[in-house]
């Protein structure tokens, strides 16, 4: 079942979320704490997944259903959201823009009684040498890779805050690159994007450790998700083959419900596609 909740009201009350008084969860949907069918190491638990639909994404969100999790799916087209065929929430967001997180997190309480996880997995990918980046390639590396996921933080926390009170562990993680370890010549405002979204990762994530809410920061090497094939700018260099997906996938669902707090390149192995 999928349920598409475009439209949502951002600043709507949460009806249905389990952590208001007398309240009860949205009809059909799975109020986070119960257990989901068939369980796993995250029944019942509400998870947010930006960029659903990408080529790292779905596989993150097939593996995230497949242990248990309760999922709102966000992505800039329902039909490809749709086309997962998950149970799940679908939330068709820009989430360039403040009003597209807060949308999405309200899908989640609202859907799901709560949201115990985010997985920021969107992304885009330009190429050529940094002289030639215009102000417009600039601005949308930026608003992807790094405003989008403070900004969807920032919209989540107190209902992370909320989950954490009810000793629910939740998490953040988000996908950065190789590029923050290793900055790339011909990918100068990438690897800086990428790299500004590690720092935030690392230094939020003592802002919030102790209030229960873990934050980690995956950093993938060249993964197969045929993202460098539709840069937004430029034309990608020969790279060698990268890692398949469903590994990455495999990897970063493992440190989610493993309790990994950072992720980086070499943790990954030697999977190529």
């Amino acid at each position: 079942m999928t349920t598409d909740t475009t439209g949502t009201d951002p600043n709507a009350p949460a009806e249905g979320s389990t952590r208001a008084e007398g309240s009860t969860p949205a009809e059909g949907s799975t109020p986070a704490g119960d257990s989901a069918p068939g369980g796993g190491p995250l029944a019942g638990h509400s998870v947010l997944v930006a960029g659903a639909s990408g080529g790292l994404g779905s596989e993150i969100a097939r593996r995230l259903a497949a242990a248990g999790a309760v999922l709102t799916l966000t992505g800039r087209s329902r039909g490809g959201l749709e086309a997962l065929g998950l149970d799940a929430t679908t939330v068709e967001a820009d989430l360039r823009g403040a009003d597209g997180a807060a949308t999405a997190v309200q899908a989640a309480v609202t859907g799901h009684g709560g949201l115990d996880g985010v997985v920021f997995a969107a992304g885009v990918v330009a190429f050529g040498p940094a002289g030639d980046v215009t102000d417009e390639v600039l601005r949308e590396l930026f608003d992807i890779t790094v405003f989008a996921p403070v900004r969807l933080f920032r919209a989540a926390l107190p209902a992370l805050t909320e989950s954490a009170g009810a000793g629910r562990q939740p998490f953040v993680a988000n996908i950065s690159a190789v590029t923050a370890e290793a900055p790339t010549a011909g990918m100068a405002v990438y690897s800086a994007a990428k790299a500004a979204l590690t720092a935030f990762d690392n230094a939020v994530s003592r802002e919030v450790r102790s209030a229960g809410i873990r934050v980690l920061d995956i950093r993938p090497p060249h993964t197969e998700t045929g993202l460098a094939s539709r840069p937004i700018a430029g034309r990608a260099p020969r790279l060698p083959a990268g890692h398949s997906p469903c590994a990455v996938a495999d990897r970063i669902v493992a440190a989610i419900t493993g309790g990994d707090r950072d992720l980086p390149a070499t943790a990954f192995g030697s999977a190529r596609a």
